[in-house]
């Protein structure tokens, strides 16, 4: 009888394993295959941001672009914040990050632009009135902003890209119950730094780094009350904001991954460093040298695999057509990392009206609950979301 159990055993355990080995290989499978996306119109608004977050306080996640708001979950009901300043075919409004500014419990954003020199802040009222703009700081020119938590309190800091003008860092005011209080404290860090901005950890210290196009600055076990190192390693150009800062092939040494804001080129930079001298030494591979304007970039798992993609595209009409390449056709891609080299998967491409671009600042979120992040993007070719199928 111990025998015939024993071997009863034995087939449920060896068919228990057959099973996970077969749903293993199918997650495999699965994760290689292309993904597919519905692609769907939102507005023809212009504005080149486009954030998620909750809005009315209804635990459903709204769209807020430029000077407006729509309501999820279906995103047809359009709600005014009130319009930001348009210069010739720009909304100067280049982010929308999210973040309870004044402690009243609503998500308030944070933008700023080029043209009128200003960080802001807008007031989410909580009913149907305009959102009223606070001035952060003056800050000169902005191309874009991000937000990372650079001390890892879980609060996140603002980081305005001011190519022309010093690099600083915009902390919000917490009261002793940690709630924001409505201002921000800044941080200079150096003078003119130039197109391109990223967050990371580039010498394995486990304290987030800032990327530039001409180097990195290391943080300081105290990064608001010491000085930051500036180490000038490479060039990177007109780099895309985000840089982005991953362990590409998995050597334990984190990488960058870097897009030409204004010509052609997306690429990534392996670090390898000398195991007797622990010199450093940054190598350039390609990931695709045909298509332009590679402005912004997200670093997300799509497929739900466990491993991240690079999601990015042609951000349409970064300088009205007058960039290398301006005026090619436009796209949208996620690419792949193999183990060897990135491959490129096609979401959208075609002449303007058929094909859609990044903007400068787009969302990777769960819209509508079903475990696939979708894709959000706006620009001067309109709002659009590509759910994930």
């Amino acid at each position: 009888m111990f025998r015939k159990e024993r071997g009863i055993l034995l087939v449920m355990i060896l068919i228990s394993i057959s099973g996970f080995s077969q749903s293993k290989n199918a997650t495999a499978q699965q994760s290689r295959r292309p993904l597919k996306f519905l692609k769907i119109k939102i507005a023809s608004e212009s504005y080149e941001s486009v954030g998620v977050f909750d809005v009315n306080g209804d635990n459903k996640v709204d769209l807020i672009s430029g000077g407006f708001w729509y309501e999820g979950p279906d995103y047809l009901e359009k709600h005014t914040i009130g319009a930001a300043k348009r210069y010739g075919d720009y909304w100067d409004d280049f982010s929308t990050i999210s973040q309870d500014v004044n402690g009243d419990g609503k998500l308030d954003f944070i933008t700023g632009g080029w043209f009128g020199k200003q960080l802001i802040w807008k007031e989410n009222p909580g009913n149907e009135n305009e959102w009223k703009q606070h001035l952060i700081a003056n800050t000169g020119n902005i191309e874009t902003t991000r937000a990372w938590d650079i001390d890892g309190d879980g609060i996140l800091e603002i980081i305005p890209n001011t190519p022309n003008d010093s690099l600083k860092i915009y902390r919000l005011e917490l009261d002793e119950l940690g709630h924001g209080k409505g201002g921000f404290i800044s941080y200079g860090l150096m003078g003119k730094h130039g197109h391109g901005l990223g967050f990371g950890d580039i010498n394995g210290d486990g304290r987030g780094d800032l990327i530039l196009s001409n180097g990195w600055l290391e943080a300081p076990e105290h990064p608001f009350n010491q000085t930051w190192k500036l180490h000038q390693e490479f060039d990177l150009g007109t780099a895309s904001i985000p840089i982005i800062v991953a362990d590409v092939n998995e050597d334990g040494m984190n990488d960058l991954i870097v897009g030409q804001a204004h010509a052609y080129g997306l690429d990534w930079y392996e670090q390898r460093r000398n195991a007797k001298t622990q010199i450093k030494q940054w190598v350039k591979h390609p990931i695709d040298p045909f298509n332009s304007q590679y402005h912004s970039m997200q670093w997300d798992d799509l497929n739900g695999d466990g491993s991240n993609e690079l999601i990015a595209g042609k951000r349409y009409h970064a300088h009205n057509g007058h960039d290398p390449g301006g005026n090619d056709d436009i796209g949208l891609y996620y690419f792949k990392w193999n183990g060897e080299s990135f491959t490129k998967q096609i979401i959208d491409f075609g002449p303007y009206g058929k094909g859609k671009g990044t903007g400068v600042y787009f969302s990777i979120e769960d819209l509508d609950r079903n475990k696939r992040k979708d894709i959000i993007v706006a620009g001067k070719d309109g709002l659009y979301v590509y759910y994930n199928n």
